[in-house]
């Protein structure tokens, strides 16, 4: 069963004024930095991750076969489950680059190796911004020689990595928390990046996770993929998967945990807190999707199987008439049953329920017909700016959720503009 989050909250993102006391600095064995460089004009564009000690290592990248050239470099390093450092820069994609471009990835990631005194092929290299342009790379490498000696554990030093990988975004995106993973204390924390571009398969989207955990590179790849599918992969914005989709986790034993090495409780509960990290993140990101006025829930259960929930929520949540019609307030629920009709999953439509929640809950659909429900009610309950939608198909006992947001006319012109 995939899991399901708790319906009673979308996202409650932190204010960028309020103080967190632990962040993903507080991982033991890490330290930290984001800088200005000059690839963009005055936003910080380059962060750097490092552990002390070599880390298990999982990735999961962009589906999309065109992909930006540290993705090929990335996929390449983390192939043997182990690397200690992550770079990466914001403002230019480096995708669409050719030859030059991947000789630039390579360049990061040998300039950072070099300065740390440690093997290229543990380093992660990943690039954010406009598609098709020559990475600035002269920029970037001066950059990482400038500030590896500023890495830091400090509060301070995780929060700028999450400024530091920032385009388009509003607001840093960051989450942390403690387990026990035996009688161990394991410390876990999280930056992402996303706004517009957003819709993973593995938009443009990053997240970076570091990790005190002991475990084997396997079942931290396993444990990976099987959270993102529930998470990063079950959000959207605007429907376009990146060319440099990326999430990359580190994972350096110093909680001196029993090493994890197969799937037994000590695996579930890593994974359960996994998720639990990812979970905030994926959702801030929609919460902060270009020019987007409300965040939606979308709800499927009584599916035939997991894979045919999670089609149908992403169906639906990709629908431009769907998030047109949440945008304008326009209580045209045809048209996510329309969406759901072309999702290539079987149902009997004379089956289904249809439910909005926002301070209520109002049946719009009952086997398949309309509940008689005053529409004009409905469209004030749409004014709120989180609204939640359960499909219900009656044609199993599988069930997804995922997250969207509208389509508004700000997003409209973020995207007209956005390299003008």
């Amino acid at each position: 069963m995939a899991h399901t989050s708790d319906q009673t909250d979308l996202v409650k993102p932190a204010p960028a004024t309020q103080k967190v006391m632990k962040n993903i600095a507080s991982v033991r064995g890490f330290s930290f930095w984001g800088a200005h460089t000059g690839v963009k004009s005055k936003r910080r564009d380059l962060a750097l991750i490092y552990s002390e000690k070599p880390a298990s290592a999982a990735a999961v990248f962009t589906q999309n076969k065109v992909v930006a050239e540290p993705v090929k470099f990335s996929r390449r390093v983390v192939e043997n489950g182990q690397a200690q450092a992550i770079v990466c820069n914001s403002g230019n994609a480096n995708a669409c680059t050719g030859r030059q471009g991947y000789k630039d990835a390579t360049a990061m990631a040998e300039t950072l190796a070099e300065e740390l005194g440690i093997d290229v092929n543990d380093v992660i290299v990943s690039s954010t911004g406009v598609i098709g342009r020559k990475l600035p790379v002269d920029k970037i490498v001066k950059g990482i020689k400038d500030n590896v000696p500023k890495l830091s554990n400090r509060h301070i030093a995780g929060s700028l990595v999450a400024n530091a990988i920032m385009t388009t975004d509003t607001f840093q995106k960051e989450n942390y928390l403690e387990f026990k993973v035996g009688d161990k204390s394991v410390r876990m924390g999280g930056v992402a990046k996303g706004s517009g571009m957003i819709h993973p398969n593995m938009g443009t989207m990053l997240s970076f996770i570091a990790c005190d955990a002991d475990i084997e590179p396997a079942l931290l790849r396993k444990a990976l993929k099987e959270v993102v599918d529930d998470t990063f992969n079950m959000i959207t914005v605007d429907g376009d998967t990146s060319t440099n989709d990326m999430v990359a986790v580190l994972s350096n034993g110093m909680a001196g945990n029993k090493k994890i090495t197969e799937e037994n409780n000590d695996y579930e509960v890593f994974k359960d807190h996994l998720f639990k990290l990812c979970l905030p993140l994926a959702k801030m990101i929609v919460s902060d999707g270009e020019g987007s006025t409300k965040m939606v829930e979308y709800h499927v259960k009584n599916a035939p199987s997991v894979e045919d929930a999670r089609q149908v929520v992403k169906t639906i949540s990709t629908s431009a008439l769907v998030k047109t019609a949440i945008f304008g307030r326009d209580p045209n629920w045809g048209r996510i049953l329309a969406a759901a009709g072309r999702s290539g999953v079987d149902f009997d439509p004379d089956k289904i329920d249809l439910f909005l929640r926002t301070h209520k809950t109002e049946q719009l659909v009952k086997n398949g017909e309309p509940t008689g429900v005053d529409l004009s009610r409905i469209k004030h309950m749409m004014s709120a700016t989180q609204i939640f939608i359960t499909l219900d198909l009656h044609n199993g006992d599988a069930e997804s959720t995922g997250w969207g947001t509208d389509f508004s006319y700000e997003y409209v012109r973020i995207n007209a503009e956005y390299t003008t």
